[in-house]
């Protein structure tokens, strides 16, 4: 079977799995908001019957009036219909990608859930995937420096480094670096949120100031993991037969880290490059809380905390829809960089 039917099976696959976490999502998510709903409803029939009250127009018999504007906003609210039929039809409009309107307005006046994503989207790939690439490039070089230098002061140092910056948490050195750079010594502003009335190069100055902080927090508590595992794929590579028989034939050292030994190595960085931009598109939920950065994770956290179904729906589906494109893309990756991968997977199929 030729790769061509391969990826067409893998694409129904990820079709599949994307249909089943997103109903599992509704599931949850619906259940979870029932119980908001039904407190909101309560609280809108209250307030129009006040409003009524205050005008003299109060209606004679209140509990007739009540049970009307209750079942209206039930029927507004699907709470009439069953579970399984809400469950079903929150999931069928995700998956047509109708994700509807949030209830109250977000990043100002915006309630188009499509609208929000397409916002926050830009600004996370902005600050995460920047930093996720700083990231990869820093974590790559100095691993495959380790490697060829094993058990020097360098090797050792980098060993050091990596454990102490993976083990701070990001919020808490985030917290300490708007402490130390934009309140003591007023480097840097601590507001992530670009100046309005700015505009042209002034407005990209500025937001570039603004980026400074979080995507050095971010570099700092990552790059040591990065070049930690690189280090340790590489030094079990160089170890092979294939790259001892190169260094006998006299092949340059420099061709033989960077044409044999990398490529050999490439199929579990390439999977941890691609989850690691992908996993930045998600962003995350304390990182931009601290920096007050407006983008996926922020706007995952206002829809979890507002119990805001239909935006929770739209993030969760873009979410697993990157992540299983992502699962695709590698797939491809591993068939041009390691030819037994496309020969096992023809083979089984």
């Amino acid at each position: 079977m030729g790769l061509g039917k391969y990826l067409i099976i893998r694409l129904i696959n990820a079709l599949i799995v994307l249909s089943i976490v997103t109903l599992v999502v509704s599931a949850l998510f619906v259940k979870v908001a029932e119980k908001d709903l039904q407190s909101r409803i309560q609280e809108l029939v209250n307030a129009e019957y006040q409003s009524l009250t205050q005008r003299g127009r109060a209606p004679e018999n209140v509990t007739a009036w009540q049970e009307e504007r209750i079942a209206y906003y039930r029927h507004l609210y699907k709470l009439d219909k069953p579970y399984w039929w809400r469950v079903l039809y929150y999931a069928k409009r995700t998956i047509t990608l109708d994700f509807g309107n949030t209830r109250v307005p977000i990043f100002g006046t915006e309630r188009n859930v499509k609208n929000i994503i397409a916002l926050a989207l830009p600004r996370t790939i902005l600050l995460f995937t920047s930093a996720q690439i700083i990231v990869i490039i820093l974590g790559l070089l100095l691993g495959v420096k380790a490697a060829q230098m094993v058990g020097s002061v360098f090797d050792r140092a980098l060993s050091i480094l990596a454990l102490v910056t993976t083990s701070i948490p990001m919020w808490w050195f985030g917290m300490m670096a708007l402490l130390i750079f934009a309140f003591k010594l007023g480097w840097f502003p601590a507001n992530s949120m670009p100046d309005p009335n700015l505009t042209g190069f002034a407005h990209v100055v500025d937001v570039v100031r603004r980026l400074v902080l979080p995507i050095f927090t971010i570099v700092f508590v990552l790059f040591g993991g990065w070049a930690w595992v690189t280090r340790n794929i590489m030094i079990t590579t160089m170890q092979e037969d294939f790259i001892m028989a190169a260094r006998a034939k006299g092949v340059p050292e420099r061709k033989v880290i960077y044409g044999h030994a990398l490529r050999a190595a490439a199929p579990p960085i390439v999977t941890m490059t691609i989850f690691s931009l992908l996993g930045s598109l998600g962003g995350a939920i304390i990182t931009e809380s601290v920096f007050n950065w407006p983008g996926m994770g922020r706007v995952y956290w206002i829809a979890i905390q507002t119990n805001e179904v239909n935006l929770v729906m739209g993030l969760t589906f873009i979410s697993v829809a990157l992540y299983l494109t992502g699962v695709i893309i590698a797939d491809i990756s591993y068939g041009f960089l390691d030819p037994r991968v496309r020969v096992g997977a023809s083979a089984r199929m």
